[in-house]
């Protein structure tokens, strides 16, 4: 069992809401009350109302805040510049009336940990006086990157001339290294200035959060202290513990999700020999278009591996008409699945994904090669760590016309699966899954920048 804080302080979580955000900062809050903190966790109504959090066997409470579509969620309003302005508006009022409510009752709130993609969540609690804590749910590399850039370290648009991009901590980043609303200038303005405003009131935090882990990231977590006025502290990475230290009693999954879970997945996999299994997923978000999942599913056939692919309802209908029925055996498609337990079981040999950040540092913790097809935001900066830095996998090549081709899919794919690249890369996996759960074990450094934390707060708090 962890150690447990001398007073319990009530700390207040607000993620941004969406499925890769939520998760990671679930996973913190459960960290928390380990260590002897009272965590309440507050999602918007509408997330609220779909993931059920209430029916949870839970130490953590649940509350709900406004972003003013508590009906429909993003789909009420018609466009992400009006959803931001309306979940900073409503969410401002209603999180205000939510530490009134607490403030009245036996567990004022003492801190908040917000979102950093939510910097307006700060300037409610200084209002209040309430210690502020900013949390990073993406990679450290990405975070640096987008710091340079709101700070005028970064000249933007990128030319040509300025190749390499060099940022100190960094390897040399060419610009389809760069997160997507870099490299491809005028894309999404609305999540790009999101990115950038993380940054704005950054410098009146109590504590900087990172998931992620210092070896992991040592050089880049270096720099990206040296310019910040807090500290700035890796605690990650937040997966179940089950996976990693096994310190916290019943975390085995992430517990809220947005999509129903399909259990098949995992019966499928019983009888599947060790690591001859592709795993593919593409996270919450993306949507690939249907030429390229044409090109998507006669790459995983002609590699002629056993493969379990994750297509959300809405892209069922891209998958080649009688591709299902022409597999049998060899493939099952799911619509959603428990993924740190797919990646856990031993059959898994790669995971082909989009690498996002809590995909990719699932399969890191988890010693699982990948095969990295980035396809927006982040994903692309991950993907590059991943093949030049981590080692870990390799990257597709994408055509002019913005297509992976199948060929160029089972290429990737028997690289990582077959031959003495094989074996180096699942050699690294194993390496950096070992280094995964010590951060997180007693004594590790994520265990120890939490409890430094705790600490503080605990101090500031009395």
């Amino acid at each position: 069992m962890e150690k447990k804080a001398n007073k319990r302080v009530h700390v207040l979580v607000i993620p941004y809401p969406s499925q890769g955000h939520i998760n990671p900062m679930l996973q913190f809050s459960k960290r928390l009350s380990s260590k002897g903190l009272k965590a309440t966790f507050a999602t918007t109504v509408f997330i609220s109302e779909t993931m059920k959090p209430e029916l949870l066997n839970s130490d953590i409470d649940f509350d709900t805040i406004s972003d003013g579509c508590d009906e429909g969620g993003f789909l009420e309003v018609g466009s992400v510049d009006d959803y931001l302005v309306r979940l900073q508006t409503v969410g401002s009022k209603t999180l205000t009336e939510l530490i009134i409510k607490h403030k009245n009752s036996p567990h004022p709130i003492d801190c908040i940990l917000y979102d950093a993609f939510l910097p307006w969540v700060l300037d409610v609690a200084q209002q209040f006086g309430i210690v502020g804590i900013a949390f990073f749910t993406q990679a450290c590399a990405v975070d640096y990157i987008y710091y340079c850039a709101h700070n005028g370290h970064l000249s933007l648009p990128i030319s040509s001339s300025m190749m390499p991009i060099v940022i100190p901590g960094l390897p040399l980043l060419d610009l389809r290294d760069m997160p997507s609303f870099i490299y491809v200038e005028g894309s999404y303005p609305s999540y790009f200035e999101l990115v950038l405003n993380q940054f704005s009131n950054i410098d009146k935090v109590d504590f900087i959060l990172v998931n992620s882990f210092y070896k992991l990231e040592q050089e880049v977590v270096d720099s990206m202290s040296k310019v910040m006025t807090q500290p700035l502290l890796t605690i990650g990475p937040t997966i179940p513990s089950m996976y990693l230290d096994k310190r916290l009693e019943n975390d085995k999954d992430y517990d809220l999700n947005l999509f129903k879970l399909d259990s098949n997945g995992t019966c499928w996999l019983t009888n599947k020999p060790p690591c001859s299994v592709v795993y593919v997923s593409f996270g919450s978000m993306a949507n690939l278009t249907i030429d390229q999942m044409k090109e998507l599913a006669r790459g995983l056939k002609q590699t002629g591996f056993h493969f379990l692919w994750v297509v959300r309802s809405s892209e069922l209908p891209k998958v080649p008409h009688g591709f299902i029925e022409e597999m049998g055996d060899k493939a099952l498609i799911v619509t959603w699945i428990p993924q740190t337990e797919v990646l856990a079981n031993e059959a898994i040999g790669c995971f082909f994904t989009h690498c996002g950040w809590n995909s990719t540092i699932e399969a890191l913790c988890l010693g699982v090669p990948m095969v990295a097809m980035p396809q927006w935001t982040d994903q692309t900066t991950d993907a590059k760590l991943v093949e030049d830095v981590w080692k870990v996998g390799v990257r597709v090549n994408v055509r002019e016309d913005g297509i992976v081709s199948g060929d160029e899919i089972e290429r990737c794919i028997r690289q990582v699966m077959e031959g003495e690249q094989g074996i180096e890369t699942k050699r690294n996996a194993m390496k950096w899954k070992e280094l995964a759960v010590e951060a997180v074990c007693e004594g590790g450094s994520s265990d120890k920048n939490i409890d430094e934390m705790v600490s503080k707060i605990l101090a500031r708090c009395k």
